[in-house]
């Protein structure tokens, strides 16, 4: 069974940081590709950002760029979101999801069904 879960979420006040992991268990993650996705309250989900399987391209969405880096530890079955200079608007719950066969582009920006998906993690953002 394809499983994803996501830790790291909180409470952190404007301008902090947050680092979100996503381990996988029953799969092996750096065969697919991994995206991260958060959804605010009344609001769309948003990809955040992905990076590919095969030559680790990465894709972020442009409310996160120079401030969001996605990466993979493959040894440890994790991918992890770095998040810095957090802003209110950032808060959401986060959640992963892997795909083996989507793009990384289309997997941000293309809502889709997920191969797997986490529960998500949950940022607040808030002074």
């Amino acid at each position: 069974q394809l499983q994803l879960v996501e830790s790291g979420g909180g409470l952190v006040q404007p301008g902090g940081s947050l680092r979100l992991s996503c381990a996988a268990s029953g799969f092996t993650l750096e065969l697919f590709t991994i995206g991260w996705f958060r959804q605010a309250p009344g609001k769309e989900r948003e990809g955040v950002s992905c990076i590919s399987r095969d030559d680790g391209s990465t894709y972020y969405a442009d409310s996160v760029k120079g401030r969001f880096t996605i990466s993979r530890d493959n040894a440890a079955n994790t991918v992890y979101l770095q998040m810095n200079n957090l802003k209110p608007e950032d808060t959401a719950v986060y959640y992963c999801a892997a795909d083996y066969t989507l793009l990384v582009q289309a997997m941000c920006v293309s809502p889709s069904s997920f191969d797997a998906r986490g529960e998500g993690t949950r940022v607040t953002v808030s002074s």
